[in-house]
């Protein structure tokens, strides 16, 4: 089969799963993410030569912990609520953002190719695991669960990787980070940042409906995305620079594995977070 013709109906495929699990109700999407969780562990234990079974019983454990005390059951029917535990919260957001700041510090350390043990239990832990508990807790606002919440934000990351590689493609000239990306240019950066502040505007108007004075917050989110996404790139490059790998994995034919495809919302989730977490004090 041609690669071009693989890689589109791989991607279709991918996208298809994700909005469709999403969308469909609070147990697909917990399941899928959960998912993908142990997948994104099993390819980055590969990534830095870390024995699997410890990390993934880790992943599970964590991951079913979270479930647990954001999903409750009551009466006869099934009543889904999420337990709002701002100590929780915030101890997750913490942890996370400190390794992803470890992360940056990495992926500038020119020195640097080589990650001892506590790195790899660390970045497992902080780059992956928490991650994925902070992505399953985005959708989830005052009113309940929303999906199309979590879906405008990969619209924005696809908008914003699709963008950035057409103007790199087109005019860029200037590298952006080449000693771990040489296609990545400056252009192709600021590109995608303007195309997915397009995206936010549009979503925020007329697939969220939010009103006129909140349109402000998606176009945070949308710089956000350009530039958190970005740096998540990057930093799962150099992981799979210094393993001297192509991809995370083989999972999807055309786009290599998970890591590949949740590299950039699994670095901008915590930040998201964050900046929910202002707006709620600010509020």
């Amino acid at each position: 089969m041609n690669e071009t013709v693989k890689r589109s109906i791989s991607g279709a495929i991918y996208i298809l799963l994700l909005i469709a699990s999403i969308q469909y109700s609070i147990e697909t999407f917990f399941i899928l993410f959960g998912v993908f969780l142990l997948i994104a562990v099993t390819e980055f234990c590969n990534l830095v030569h870390l024995n699997k079974i410890v990390p993934f019983i880790i992943a599970g454990l964590f991951y079913f912990f979270f479930y647990k005390i954001a999903i409750a059951e009551k009466g006869d029917g099934i009543l889904y609520i999420l337990r709002y535990n701002r100590n929780f919260d915030l101890a997750v957001l913490f942890s996370s953002l400190i390794v992803s700041l470890k992360c940056i510090v990495f992926l500038f350390d020119n020195k640097n190719l080589k990650v001892d043990s506590f790195s790899k239990f660390a970045y497992l832990i902080g780059y992956i695991i928490l991650p994925f508990i902070i992505i399953t807790k985005i959708p989830f606002g005052i009113k309940g669960y929303n999906p199309n919440i979590l879906i405008s934000i990969f619209i924005l990351i696809w908008t914003n990787d699709t963008f950035a590689y057409l103007v790199g493609k087109s005019i860029g000239k200037h590298k952006l980070f080449e000693r771990i990306s040489p296609k990545k240019t400056i252009e192709g950066f600021l590109g995608g940042i303007g195309f997915a502040l397009i995206a936010s505007y549009f979503i925020s108007k007329y697939f969220l409906m939010l009103p006129e004075k909140n349109t402000y917050i998606w176009l945070i989110i949308a710089v956000i995305v350009g530039i958190f996404g970005t740096i998540g790139d990057l930093v799962e490059s150099k992981f799979k620079r210094i393993s001297e790998k192509k991809d995370s994995g083989n999972i999807m034919p055309g786009h290599g594995g998970i890591l590949d495809r949740l590299d950039s919302v699994i670095f901008v989730a915590p930040i998201i977070f964050l900046f929910y977490q202002i707006l709620n004090y600010v509020s």
